[in-house]
Parts: structure tokens; sequence; C-alpha cells
């Protein structure tokens, strides 16, 4: 017959076995540190910590790093080709500084909305643009995230200028961010660009320094520029996003169930977000029409067919393959 002794000391080894699994198990978890520009209020990083990091949590460890507190903007990708990172929220824009003809993605009227977007990422034409990042830069491309509509601005009442096509801007100083993709942006437009902090522009358009500035509906609320401004044309001319990165190398380096539940997590994040900031985009325009603003839609196609025009016409489409930009508009509904 066993002894209480013999019972008790078999007892302790095996509770002493399962917490040394326990630990061996918690450790084998991977750590997924995400470096990103944003704030931890901004919907990108809501989504990421309510909808991604429980989705994985039974294998990795997620851990965030907002405002650029761990890597400075710009050198996130570079972080995770050299192994210092293992994930980020990245650009069409950044991704262009490596690769040129991702510029096509960041291009005016390229991106027609929310759902565009998504049938983009999803379709065949994007697996050669994803394959070279993760090929040249070790990043793999999980998912797509919205980040809104770019509208056009104006602190002049709509009777004063009615912006129904390109024509209607000409002499206007628009306000927009300085490097040359975006003053290639505002001459398309048909508008005289202005490059400018934006830390300056509501005393700019406050003082009449410049005539309009362009932004999606929460940030025209966020940084209070209804209050210098009258109108806003409904241009949509850059339908903007981002993607949720990953390590090539750790993402390879999984198992094939924790991969997928990895995409997973990615995909039900960006429709999360998606769902969060296309909500909060329509209700701002609410918002918006309460403060006295004038809030119309402009004739969108000859927008699109003047600034796509100019594109066509310049440097930035030469590093386009050809056909990309046919079969990006053909996945979209204008």
């Amino acid at each position: 017959m066993m002894t209480n002794l013999t019972r008790r000391t078999l007892l302790a080894a095996s509770a002493a076995l399962a917490l040394t699994s326990g630990a061996a198990f918690a450790q084998d978890k991977i750590n997924l540190r995400l470096s990103a520009v944003n704030s931890d209020t901004d919907q990108r990083a809501v989504a990421m910590v309510e909808v991604f990091g429980p989705a994985v949590s039974e294998f990795a460890t997620f851990e965030p790093h907002w405002n650029a507190t761990l890597f400075a903007q710009g050198s996130e990708l570079e972080a995770i080709a050299t192994g210092d990172l293992e994930m980020s929220i990245t650009s069409a824009q950044e991704l262009a500084t490596f690769f040129p003809e991702w510029s096509i993605f960041a291009a005016g009227y390229v991106m027609q909305d929310a759902d565009h977007q998504v049938a983009v990422f999803n379709n065949s034409l994007m697996d050669p643009f994803k394959q070279k990042v993760e090929d040249e830069l070790g990043v793999r491309l999980l998912a797509p995230m919205y980040l809104g509509r770019r509208h056009v601005n104006l602190r002049q009442t709509r009777a004063e200028v009615d912006v129904k096509t390109p024509a209607d801007l000409s002499g206007i100083n628009l306000r927009m961010p300085g490097s040359d993709a975006w003053q290639f942006l505002g001459r398309a437009l048909g508008a005289n660009p202005t490059p400018m902090a934006f830390a300056e522009v509501y005393t700019a358009l406050q003082t009449g320094a410049v005539d309009g500035q362009d932004n999606p509906l929460p940030t025209v609320v966020d940084s209070k520029l209804f209050e210098v401004t009258k109108q806003i044309a409904l241009t949509s001319h850059l339908v903007d996003w981002n993607f949720i990165a990953i390590s090539s190398e750790l993402f390879n380096g999984l198992s094939a169930e924790q991969q997928e539940a990895i995409t997973a997590a990615a995909v039900a994040a960006g429709d999360s977000e998606r769902e969060a900031q296309l909500s909060k985009e329509s209700e701002l325009v609410s918002f918006l029409e309460e403060q006295g603003m004038e809030l119309y839609e402009p004739d969108v196609a000859a927008f699109r067919e003047t600034v796509q025009a100019a594109y066509l016409g310049s440097d930035y489409a030469a590093d386009w393959p050809e056909g990309t930009l046919e079969a990006i508009n053909a996945l979209g509904s204008n």
C-alpha cells in the first residue's frame, strides 16, 4: 500500500511538473511588438487591441507601442527587415519609398471607397506587389485598414466658390502636405497647392493666407477647422488606407494553424476598424452641417478623369505595371 508520505511526494512532484510545464508553455508564447505612429485612441489602435490581440492570445502576446514611441515614423519597415520588430501598420506611401510601383495605391482617385480597397487587396492583381514586399523587405501584409476620404475644405462660401469640376479650383490656394507627391496631387485637382505644416493650417485659414486645405472629415473636426471654413466639397480625391504588417520570417516559422489564426485576426481587426471609421465619418456629416457648413458632392467623375489623366502623363505612372490601373478601376463601382 502506498504510504501517505509517498503519496504526498508524488502529488508535490506532479504539482511541480505542472507548474514547470505551465511556465514553459507561457515562455513558448511569441511576442508580437507592434510600432505605429497613431495614438492609442485611433480606430486602428482600438481594433488591434480589442480584436487582434485577444484573437491570438492563446499562442502570442500582443505588445503595441503607439505614437512612434518604439520606432520613429518611417523606420518601422526597416526594423522588421532587420529582425528588430515584429509588426507595424504601414502605408502605400511608405511602401512606395522602397518600391516605386506602390505609388499607384497612393495616387488620387485610384482607391474609390472602403469596399474597393478590400476588393483590390484580395485580388490577384495585388499578389506580385505583396510578394515583392515579402521577398525583398521581409514584410508580409496581412490585411488593409481604412483611413478615410480626403476632401477639399474651403473658407469661402459656396456662393463664392462652387466646386463642381477641377476648373472651379483654379486660383484657389490649397494647403497640401509639402512632399512632391502631395503637391502634384494638388495641381492635378486644379488648385494652386501651397506647402505648409499642418500645425499652421488653422491660422492660415483664419487669416486668408490659404483658401483651403484637404483632409478627412475626422481631421476637420478634431482640429476644429470648421471654425475657420465654410464648405466642404466631397471630392474624395484620396481614399487613404494602411496595411497590418508582420515579419515574414516570424510568420513563416509559425505552424499552419497559428498562421491562419494571425491572418484571420488581422482581417477581423481591419473589418472592425473599417466599420468604426465609416460610422464616424457618417456621423460627422451631420455634426458639420449643424455647425453651419455646406457639404456637397461635386462632379466626382470629372475630377477622377482629370486627376488620373495627370498621373498617367507623369513620371509616377512610368513605374506602374501595364494594365494595373485599368484592373483596379474595374474592381470599383465607379
